[in-house]
């Protein structure tokens, strides 16, 4: 299991025309640096009902319905279950990787189908650091605010309406401040 390095968080940033600084503190404060578990060496998955129901027939059976933020083990069986009744559907309901993108931005991002993408972000660390750049950039008021070092429209826009609550600017400006 390769992790993330720092010359490949530098190499991934020229890419982007970000600075290493700008990409080292969004991996630090919005992913978790974690792409891969530890335990298992599965890609780190976030399994959201709430989308699945969007996507599948709703009815509340199995491990799938009652799945909250959990282990790694726990979101893996609660996706196994969804994933035995609708696999596209589970895997557009599930965030994947590094920076925890969902699965139904499949398309938005450009890849072929939902499959297509899980398989890109499985390879690698630094494919789930794309990734989630490419997210980034597929918002332009979002990768501006990044460009300019906007934190709280940034975090606004990768974060939600609540990225105050969770001090999502200040975290992201004091460890910027580091790195810059």
């Amino acid at each position: 299991m390769k992790l993330l390095t720092n010359t490949s968080i530098s190499l991934i940033a020229q890419e982007f025309g970000l600075t290493y600084a700008k990409v080292k503190t969004v991996v630090l404060i919005e992913s978790g640096s974690q792409a891969f578990d530890p335990i298992t060496g599965k890609i780190i998955i976030q399994f959201e009902p709430h989308w699945f129901k969007r996507k599948s027939p709703y009815s509340p059976s199995g491990k799938w319905s009652v799945n909250k933020v959990e282990k790694q083990a726990a979101e893996w069986s609660a996706f196994n279950d969804a994933f035995s009744k609708n696999q596209n559907a589970a895997m557009e309901a599930t965030s994947v990787g590094l920076m925890q993108v969902m699965g139904f931005h499949w398309k938005l991002l450009g890849f072929k189908s939902v499959g297509a993408m899980w398989d890109y972000a499985k390879a690698s660390a630094e494919n789930q650091l794309r990734l989630g750049l490419l997210f980034i950039k597929s918002n332009k008021k979002m990768f501006d605010a990044l460009v300019k070092t906007d934190w709280a429209t940034f975090a606004y826009y990768y974060n939600g309406e609540q990225y105050r609550k969770f001090n999502y600017d200040v975290r992201l400006k004091n460890t910027y401040a580091r790195f810059a």
